[in-house]
């Protein structure tokens, strides 16, 4: 028997698959430990978890699981675009922002194409990319610092998308809102160019990026899965010009996001002061976890996110010793960074547990 193998787009056989963070719960088998007792800081979430708002509506929703979910997500989007002062036309809702990059690539990638993102940048630009059977052209960073000149130096007659995280995952660069803003006038037409901005509310002062997509081929990404504490639920979004959000829907599944995931969004998105908490203890959090790593002379890159990415020497043995001191971190391999960790900021306690362990396994 021939294998399915020969049978399948031929783009397939090489493409990586994308490894999460190691589970809470396989962990504490593993281990042999309550689950209660593990520290995951490896997949950047939410520490103080879901908005009790949010909570409350998944609840009230739970009755009505036996229903499809609005299809056009009318309230979230709704909320959204009064948020964010632009119209409802403007966003498309995604089972996490991850499907908006999906989309982009069914609706503006084949094979032949080039896509453009920088080195170490989220892994799943060129993991879509290559999907769609598009190259992926990385441009290399100095010192993690990306250079957008560089970018579009890198521009082809093949070029049709650009990739661009702010801040980005895993390094926590950020780009300041001018240097976008000159970019994005520089960018050709033809190409769409994606802003990722998943941790864009953890920033002190988040710049206006919507204003672009009213003159610009813009698709910006944001998602509840982080501030908002909603990662499990899958709720992700873009915004755009109309014309760039009609074709994405042309290529949505229907009842993409359930409506329990949007009732939840909805009502995150109106507790005002559960995301200024969290932004509180994430500013706290990331100050410690990098003053700490100063004082143990370790390198990192000043993270814009709620996160910290950090040299320990042997990414992938340190992970483990943290692993059986039941603190879950997020090692870089896939990356090419094998030096490297990615910490998430979690509460004070964990914080603390988290760098007291790090000693323990570095001394």
């Amino acid at each position: 028997m021939t294998s399915v193998w020969d049978r399948a787009n031929p783009q397939l056989r090489d493409l990586a698959i994308y490894e999460p963070g190691k589970p809470i719960e396989e962990t504490a088998r593993e281990l042999g430990v309550q689950a209660d007792e593990i520290i995951k800081l490896a997949s950047n979430e939410n520490p103080l978890g879901p908005s009790q708002k949010a909570i409350a509506a998944v609840r009230d929703a739970a009755g009505s699981a036996h229903l499809y979910p609005d299809g056009g997500g009318l309230l979230l989007r709704n909320r959204l675009a009064r948020s964010l002062g632009c119209r409802c036309e403007n966003i498309i809702l995604g089972n996490g922002s991850n499907e908006i990059i999906e989309l982009i690539g069914h609706a503006f990638l084949q094979s032949g194409d080039d896509a453009i993102a920088f080195e170490h940048a989220f892994v799943a630009y060129k993991l879509i990319a290559n999907l769609f059977g598009a190259r992926v052209l990385e441009i290399s960073t100095s010192e993690f610092q990306p250079d957008l000149d560089a970018v579009l130096t890198a521009i082809t007659p093949k070029t049709k998308v650009i990739f661009i995280a702010n801040p980005n995952n895993p390094t926590g660069v950020l780009f300041p809102a001018d240097k976008i803003t000159g970019f994005l006038a520089r960018v050709p037409e033809n190409i769409i160019t994606v802003l990722d901005e998943a941790y864009f509310e953890f920033l002190d002062e988040p710049p206006d990026t919507v204003r672009h997509i009213r003159n610009r081929n813009v698709v910006i990404l944001r998602t509840f899965s982080k501030i908002h504490g909603l990662a499990s639920l899958r709720v992700g979004y873009g915004i755009a010009r109309r014309e760039i959000i009609e074709v994405l829907l042309r290529t949505r599944q229907p009842f993409n996001v359930s409506g329990i995931a949007l009732v939840a969004a909805a009502a995150a998105l109106e507790d005002a002061d559960h995301i200024a908490q969290t932004k509180r203890v994430v500013d706290a959090g990331r100050t410690f976890l990098e003053k700490e790593f100063a004082e143990m002379k370790l390198r990192f890159v000043p993270s814009a996110g709620n996160f910290v990415f950090v040299c320990v020497g042997n990414g992938p043995t340190v992970f483990k010793e943290m692993l059986a001191r039941k603190i879950i971190v997020r090692p870089l391999t896939a990356y090419g960074l094998r030096e490297w960790l990615r910490i998430t900021v979690g509460t004070m306690e964990q914080n603390k547990k988290c760098i007291a362990a790090l000693k323990e396994v570095l001394t």
